[in-house]
């Protein structure tokens, strides 16, 4: 088990030294040099795409609130690299890469926070809530901590029809106070199921800091606690995120159980778009930003290992057109009809008329209800008397 030092209380007053990479165990797995671009690939798809979905919120064409995963990149694309086809993810709000890594496409998730009528969920629901088990990742819970405990089910089923899977859920640091977090972790412990715990400690659980809800001095300590493996890795190495996060994985697939993956990051956005980070000290995002920042980190180290600038660039250029042409696909498609709201619940194509709670009292409602120009649904004209 690979563990840092760390003065007790956990928080911002242990997180003075984040830019030193955290202390793991030596690098057991590889990467062939196309892999490592893949990396860099799906790390810049993350921020270009989240940067155009900043574009369109501040146009007002995001339905609801924006969450980003700036300076967490690293976290989401490492981890579920680590995956094979077949095994399972759970992300939270900020793990878009991990979706992307999974078979997400940038259009799906433009039309998703836009609210279109062909999004994942036809407009019902918003941002990355939203699933496909057969390209392996799962719709998100809101409350934090909930997915553990959904996710142990998940692998669960894995052993008990022994099938070669692995599922990989995420949490935040403030998550892990919480009792899903615990009657999940602990279920999956008992039960040997192949499941990895990803931690992405970023210091906050929205504006509380680490210290304020926990005095575990490594959030990895609470593996201990459950009997099973855990190891800390710097969330901001794209590299020493997958090796970390491969190395639980191979644990899981050899059938030796669950185990607790921290991630050591920074959240550079607030909790949404809306949050000024009021909380942060002066001059810490700007330091992370200059210091410690994981796509600049992987660039320099790609760089070093003899990637040509050129190539990089290549990579770039082509993300910018893939976001573009997404960009046009979803602000050209359509909201959804009233009639979306029914598709995947009841019978599908579904049969119900609209407004059909109406049907003879069209008196009433001529005298009543307010003209069509108004945004009311034309019922006569849509199969309602």
């Amino acid at each position: 088990m690979a563990r840092t030092a760390k003065p007790p209380g956990g928080g911002r007053e242990a997180r003075r030294g984040a830019t030193r990479p955290p202390v793991t165990a030596a690098s057991d797995v590889s990467l062939t040099r196309a892999q490592r671009l893949e990396l860099y690939y799906w790390m810049r798809l993350t921020r270009s795409l989240e940067e155009r979905l900043v574009n369109l919120y501040r146009q007002t064409k995001v339905v609801g609130g924006l969450f980003r995963s700036l300076g967490q990149e690293a976290d989401a694309v490492g981890s579920a690299f680590a995956l094979r086809q077949g095994d399972i993810l759970s992300p939270l709000i900020r793990n878009l890469g991990s979706m992307l890594v999974k078979g997400a496409t940038p259009v799906e998730i433009l039309k998703q926070y836009m609210a279109k009528g062909d999004s994942p969920t036809r407009g019902r629901e918003l941002n990355i809530h939203f699933g496909d088990t057969e390209r392996g990742f799962i719709g998100q819970i809101s409350p934090l901590g909930d997915m553990v405990p959904v996710m142990a089910g998940v692998t669960l089923t894995f052993k008990l029809r022994g099938e070669s899977r692995v599922g990989l859920v995420y949490v935040g640091d403030g998550a892990t106070s919480t009792g899903a977090f615990h009657e999940g972790i602990n279920f999956a412990a008992v039960q040997g199921c192949p499941l990895v715990v990803i931690i992405e400690n970023n210091g906050y659980a929205y504006s509380t800091p680490t210290s304020r809800q926990t005095r575990a001095a490594q959030l990895i300590d609470k593996a201990s606690g459950y009997g099973i493996s855990g190891e800390r890795a710097d969330g901001n190495d794209v590299i020493a995120t997958y090796e970390a996060t491969k190395r639980a994985v191979d644990r899981a697939r050899r059938g030796e159980g669950a185990s607790i993956v921290e991630l050591m990051t920074f959240r550079r956005k607030g909790h949404a778009e809306h949050d000024n980070q009021s909380y942060v000290p002066e001059g810490e995002i700007e330091r992370w930003a200059a210091e410690n920042d994981p796509v600049d980190r992987y660039v320099a180290r790609l760089m070093a290992e003899g990637v040509a600038p050129a190539e990089l660039a290549e990579i770039d250029a082509r993300i910018q057109r893939e976001v573009d042409a997404a960009t046009d696909m979803a602000e050209q498609a359509g909201p959804p009809t009233p009639l979306d709201a029914l598709v995947g619940i009841y019978a599908d194509p579904p049969a119900e008329r609209p407004l059909w709670f109406r049907e003879g009292k069209s008196t009433v409602i001529d005298q009543s209800e307010r003209p069509s120009s108004w945004g009311t649904f034309d019922a006569p004209e849509n199969g309602a008397d």
